[in-house]
């Protein structure tokens, strides 16, 4: 037999060993085909245009000392910025209020969305209309929710103080809360919002994963005798795990790169107390014009998140194989 014959074969020797393939075939057994390229082109040079190339970018800019209004060129500095950035207080609180920003918005979003996933997989009236509901919020923009809960958290026209006072909550003749200025009550006021602004995608996400089960499993048990909590950890969890882990993993990503909602909601105030790390990379950038230092910061976000998310993701991996 030919050689040729052999490789498009691929009939085995006397020991029964396959020959080795050709690279065209390798292609063709990973299914990396050219026609697979071409179909993917539209999808991957908005990808690379629009987030890899000024990822990069940014990651370069880190490294000089380029800035707003100057009158030399920029130039290459190395660690500058980053040793820099390593004694800057104000940055490093900014990351610890970012920090538990991402951390308390996440797990809000995750429980009360759990929560109302698991009541709308329940066949009840109206349901379609209850699920149409809950994703108004998903739908609506970040400054019209910024504006929104601004109203509601208004000191003296706002219907949160107002409706506290009808309860008997608040006095009429003293001084009304201010939700958003006050030292206290600002980030804990912004957490609400968030939690309220993200929650229905998760909804969406959850219930999704929720309706892929097998509802064979769930009567089963309930046939067994299994209680409604034995039945959700027995059962429902199980199945549920994987989009719940995804789902929280990517949550907390974009809460902690959240910039529009608290933006429109307190601008980084009071004092501080709501200035998350990319609202303060976003005014060291756009204020006081310290371009390679933004990049800077922005760089050792993206690091820190990416070495938290793979922890995270590392612990659950082994969880699951355990």
């Amino acid at each position: 037999m030919s050689v040729t014959a052999s490789r498009a074969g691929a009939v085995p020797d006397s020991r029964g060993t396959p020959p080795p393939r050709t690279p065209a075939q390798r292609r063709r057994a990973l299914g990396l085909d050219r026609s697979a390229w071409f179909l993917l082109l539209p999808a991957l040079i908005p990808v690379l245009v629009l987030s890899v190339g000024p990822l990069l970018y940014g990651a370069a800019l880190a490294f000089t000392d380029a800035q707003a209004v100057r009158t030399s060129d920029t130039r290459f500095i190395g660690l500058t910025n980053f040793l820099d950035l390593r004694f800057d207080s104000l940055f490093w609180y900014s990351f610890g209020i970012g920090l538990t920003w991402a951390v308390c918005v996440t797990a809000g979003q995750f429980a009360l969305a759990l929560g109302l996933a698991l009541l709308l997989d329940q066949n009840l009236r109206l349901r379609w209309l209850a699920r149409t509901l809950a994703l108004v919020p998903w739908a609506m923009p970040e400054v019209v929710v910024g504006v929104m809960w601004r109203l509601v958290y208004h000191s003296d026209a706002g219907v949160l103080n107002k409706t506290l006072t009808q309860l008997g909550l608040l006095h009429e003749n003293h001084e009304k809360i201010d939700w958003l200025a006050g030292l206290s009550y600002a980030l804990p006021a912004v957490i609400v919002v968030g939690v309220w602004a993200g929650m229905p995608q998760t909804t969406v996400v959850l219930l999704a994963g929720l309706q892929s089960a097998p509802p064979e499993l769930r009567e089963a048990a309930q046939l067994d005798g299994a209680g409604v909590w034995r039945r959700f950890t027995a059962v429902t969890w199980p199945a549920l795990k994987p989009v719940a882990v995804a789902i929280t993993a990517l949550n907390f990503i974009w809460n902690f790169n959240s910039f529009g909602l608290v933006y429109v909601l307190t601008r980084g105030g009071p004092g501080g107390q709501t200035r998350l790390p990319m609202l303060f990379a976003y005014e060291e950038a756009f204020k006081y014009g310290q371009f390679g230092y933004a990049a800077a910061m922005g760089l050792v976000m993206v690091a820190v998140i990416a070495v938290l998310l793979t922890l995270f993701l590392r612990a659950k991996l082994k969880e699951e194989a355990a």
